[in-house]
């Protein structure tokens, strides 16, 4: 009989692990983080995702950190000020980095913030640092986007809706994996003669209660706090919510 699998065992069934043994590329998804405003337990959930897959690579799905005081929504005023959320955003990151030293990062709306209104300000590239270089993680490699095994992993600004990931999917003719939306986490296929894609919502790792994520107290829709892997040389999406 399979193992059971559910929220208090995270073992894999035999047939799971055969997948996972053969896999060129275990690939570890992580969801918005939005530092210094993580979920706690979210980097033991991930932590113990990596491990039940045998992942042998991470990607940040973007949104590392937040920038609440530069927000486009209005901030907080009795927030964090630029220099303490920033410090702040940097030491909850740390655990992160030590637990996966290595790992691609998409550059998410939030992320960007900063750059946005230095390039709206008119200041030049040349005296912006480096992403790595702010969040002191030498070893991450920080893009726009990242492909493996014909899988598209974006951040996903911009999109909106339950289908956001999987219109980019029918558009771009590939799978699609993205993060962004807080409230969707799903996986969804299309498959043809010719093909078999599917498109991944994460879901994410941000504490909803926290003030910096007051714009969304009244939707209707709740925060899924999850991560995702994608295995069998990019054909084989699985989603891992958290136990809350």
């Amino acid at each position: 009989m399979p193992t059971l699998k559910n929220r208090f065992n995270i073992s894999l069934t035999e047939e799971e692990q055969k997948v996972v043994d053969r896999s060129s590329n275990n690939i570890l998804i992580i969801g918005d983080l939005h530092s210094p405003f993580i979920k706690n337990g979210y980097l033991k959930h991930c932590k113990d995702i990596y491990k039940k897959y045998n992942c042998n690579k991470v990607i940040f799905i973007g949104d590392i950190i937040d920038n609440h005081y530069s927000s486009f929504h209005e901030p907080d005023p009795d927030g964090f000020g630029a220099g303490e959320e920033l410090e702040r955003a940097v030491s909850y990151i740390k655990p992160w980095y030590r637990a996966f030293p290595k790992a691609d990062v998409c550059i998410g709306n939030h992320d960007a913030i900063v750059c946005r209104k230095a390039y709206s300000a008119g200041v030049s590239n040349k005296w912006i640092k480096d992403y790595d270089e702010v969040l002191e993680t030498p070893g991450w490699n920080f893009d726009e986007h990242f492909i493996y095994d014909n899988v598209y992993y974006v951040h996903g600004t911009g999109s909106s809706g339950m289908k956001a990931a999987y219109n980019r999917m029918v558009n771009w003719g590939m799978s699609v994996v993205q993060g962004h939306l807080h409230t969707e986490c799903s996986i969804m296929w299309k498959c043809d003669t010719n093909s078999r894609l599917f498109s991944m919502q994460v879901g994410c790792g941000v504490d909803d209660k926290s003030y910096a994520m007051a714009y969304a107290k009244n939707f209707t829709k709740k925060y899924i706090i999850s991560c995702g892997v994608v295995l069998e040389d990019g054909s084989l999406p699985i989603l891992e919510p958290m136990l809350l």
